[in-house]
């Protein structure tokens, strides 16, 4: 099992992304523009920079919802891979049986 703040920390992670993600979008908007002096592309690079570092999608990390384990994930599922194979053995999964040839 994973530690208990770190599960806690990418819930943190995925509030502040969802909270920022129509702020970061504008200012990213405005430096696509072409006809952008060098002065304003740094003052909107400035306040890109403002914004809060966990609010990037990018510090995000995909981890199994059941056990927080942060590799061997699919997304379709949100559960680790140990996870999903138990599962789909149970029959949990509609839909989903183990391959056989």
């Amino acid at each position: 099992m994973t530690r208990e703040a770190i599960v806690q920390r990418e819930k943190k992670r995925k509030n502040l992304t969802e909270k920022f993600s129509e702020k970061r979008k504008k200012i990213k908007d405005q430096l696509k523009k072409q006809d952008l002096s060098f002065e304003d592309a740094m003052e909107l690079r400035k306040k890109l920079q403002k914004l809060p570092l966990n609010s990037s999608p990018t510090r995000r990390r995909n981890r199994c919802s059941l056990t927080g384990r942060p590799r061997g994930v699919y997304r379709k599922f949100a559960l680790g891979r140990s996870v999903l194979r138990k599962a789909a053995m149970r029959g949990d999964i509609p839909g989903l049986t183990k391959a056989s040839w």
